[in-house]
């Protein structure tokens, strides 16, 4: 049986030890400190890991006419098992860092847009989920990769998973 600190786990050096999430992540940071996507880090992949794919979504997101539906605020697809974290404001940056950065793929989030962008909350209590899933195939999504597309692509090839939350 595997350790507990054998397992795959996902983590933030810039959540706090509450773990709050940091304004500069959200919409509602002030100028340049604003909208940027946090720094992740993952640990003890499993074996056979071919790519990594993350998702980061309001869990607690509520729908105009009342159910809470999550809101995808960052889709990652692609990331090589070589890489051992994604740096703070990596999003939109992945071909200008080059070597293994260059292959990841960010895709579509629930505003429409690509790369991480986090909405406005419109108060405290929710939660901010960040979900890395190991898997034994790289994706091919095509153009719009979207939550949706690698929730369905990813049946079947999950090896792990490393959940993160934040709240904010």
């Amino acid at each position: 049986m595997a350790n507990a600190g054998d397992e795959f786990r996902l983590a933030s050096s810039n959540i706090s030890q509450d773990g709050r999430l940091p304004r500069q992540y959200s919409a509602e940071g002030q100028g340049a400190k604003m909208n940027i996507s946090p720094p992740l880090e993952w640990y003890n992949l499993p074996q056979g890991t071919k790519s990594l794919a993350l998702t980061v979504q309001d869990i607690d997101a509520p729908e105009p006419s009342g159910p809470l539906v999550p809101f995808t605020i960052w889709v990652v697809i692609n990331i090589p098992p070589t890489v051992k974290g994604l740096p703070e404001g990596f999003s939109g940056k992945e071909e200008e860092m080059g070597g293994d950065y260059a292959g990841i793929k960010e895709g579509h989030n629930d505003l429409k847009k690509v790369g991480w962008q986090a909405p406005k909350i419109p108060g405290p209590g929710h939660r901010i989920e960040f979900k890395m899933y190991a898997l034994d195939d790289v994706l091919g999504l095509g153009h719009k990769v979207t939550a949706d597309k690698v929730l369905e692509a990813i049946n079947g090839h999950v090896l792990g998973e490393a959940v993160l939350i934040a709240n904010f």
